[in-house]
């Protein structure tokens, strides 16, 4: 005996993508999650792949393993697709010293974030 499936959290027009342990503060994450929110995923693809941020190469990558997940998991149509969701979070943070005069230490603190895409499709007018 098996447990029983858990019911999808989404729609069915919907597809999700996550990539944890991004290393880049939320808050630089969240303004290029920002420039995307609402787009078409074509227009999302090519402004992130103009963007000047460092992360929006990860973000690029995200967002096409959402299309893909859309297309081959559940067969919707990718010219329909749009960003309907894209959230940022916290994930861990590495704590690491730092040699200051007279012996003493600080402390440096080298975030991690977690981005979460999703991708609807749109209703045919």
């Amino acid at each position: 005996m098996s447990k029983q499936a858990r019911e999808r959290d989404l729609a069915d027009n919907e597809a999700v993508a996550t990539a944890t342990q991004l290393r880049v503060g939320s808050i630089k994450l969240n303004l290029v999650a920002q420039s995307i929110r609402g787009m078409d995923v074509n227009k999302a693809v090519a402004e992130l792949s103009f963007s000047s941020k460092r992360i929006a190469k990860d973000v690029k990558k995200c967002l096409q393993s959402a299309i893909a997940n859309a297309e081959n998991n559940h067969q919707l149509d990718v010219d329909r697709l749009y960003v309907a969701e894209a959230s940022v979070g916290r994930a861990m943070v590495m704590k690491r010293m730092h040699a200051r005069a007279r012996g003493r230490g600080s402390r440096i603190e080298k975030p991690f974030s977690k981005l979460r895409v999703v991708v609807r499709e749109r209703a045919e007018e």
